[in-house]
């Protein structure tokens, strides 16, 4: 059994704790926040996101993250893109050379267009691989022990099958891949066409509209992905087209859910505000654009989002503009 960190006890950091924790591993769950992670070991459970989860006995909570990574074999990261430098860079002096590291954050740096792999490592200052994992995998129903199915994607393949062998379980599998940008990039950019996906539920435009707005998404998706280094049957996978069926028309979606209260006429602002976790498809929005413009790609379906989130165009108009554009071949570039 392996001694894990886990930093960030959101609803995915805590799912994940619950997972290796039931698997005997000894689990230090960090929270940034330290009345959380005291109120977590008072109450054996994470009130705040998944309160119906019991924490087991392996987990600890941890408020320092000194005594949550000192001594780690492995170390996951799972906390929101935005946090991610500022915590890998307080997490720098406790962490081992030898200690294998997965990014479990779907997102990319703001700042920089960075993906999550390549802000720990310079944070690092090192070369180390670095593992991601990701796929069409809901907290909750992780933290339920319902059957789920994942990527692990490094470029080293003893590191690949190492996480594999120590986070597997019987209603949890991970494929092994070595297309970290790929697995990246399919995990940050679903939450964009998931917004969209939501404005579609929302205006009640139907399943026809909603089918071709994720099988446009995943073209979109694979395009920029591609032109930035990913293999392209990459996004054909989980973290691909597996992820976008998910965050697209799954209920337990943050993403789907406030595209659909944007359609329903609701302010950005005020919907942020009532929502407890993070829904990181606003954030990468306009980084995707910038590394689409960056790459020469053009990405129709964000670009429209950004304009809505902006407050540019209403919902209605978004959809009307993306119906207007000039037809084309399925397979010429653009959408």
């Amino acid at each position: 059994m392996r001694t894990i960190a886990i930093l960030g006890a959101g609803s995915w950091g805590t799912a994940l704790a619950v997972h290796l924790g039931g698997l005997g591993h000894d689990v230090r769950l960090w929270a940034r926040d330290a009345a959380l992670a005291h109120d977590m070991a008072v109450r054996r459970a994470n009130a705040v996101y998944l309160p119906d989860v019991t924490l087991p006995d392996t987990v600890t909570p941890e408020a320092s993250l000194e005594s949550a990574a000192h001594g780690a074999e492995l170390i996951i990261s799972a906390v929101p893109s935005h946090g991610v430098r500022l915590v890998w860079r307080a997490a720098r002096p406790f962490v081992s050379r030898a200690a294998m590291i997965v990014s479990a954050t779907k997102g990319l740096e703001t700042e920089t267009l960075l993906r999550m792999t390549q802000v720990i490592n310079q944070e690092l200052g090192d070369a180390r691989p670095i593992a991601v994992l990701s796929g069409p995998s809901f907290a909750a129903e992780v933290a339920r022990q319902l059957p789920t199915a994942v990527s692990i994607a490094s470029v080293d393949p003893e590191l690949t099958t190492t996480v594999q062998s120590e986070l597997r379980a019987r209603y949890f599998r991970l494929y092994a891949s070595s297309d970290v940008v790929g697995v990246e990039i399919g995990g940050a950019l679903k939450n964009i066409i998931a917004i969209a996906a939501g404005v579609v539920e929302g205006l009640g435009l139907g399943h026809n509209a909603l089918a071709g707005l994720v099988t446009r998404g995943l073209a979109e998706i694979t395009r920029l992905a591609c032109a930035v280094g990913a293999r392209r049957e990459t996004l054909s996978g989980l973290t691909g087209i597996g992820d976008l069926v998910l965050t697209c028309t799954g209920s337990l979606s943050r993403n789907r859910h406030l595209g659909i209260e944007l359609a329903h006429g609701r302010p950005l602002p005020e919907i942020l505000a009532g929502m407890k976790m993070i829904a990181e498809g606003v954030r990468t929005t306009e980084v995707a654009l910038a590394l689409g413009k960056r790459s020469g790609v053009e990405l129709p379906i964000a670009a429209q989002m950004a304009d809505v989130l902006a407050g540019r165009r209403s919902p209605a108009a978004a959809v009307e503009e993306l119906m207007l554009r000039r037809q084309r071949a399925e397979a010429e570039v653009g959408s």
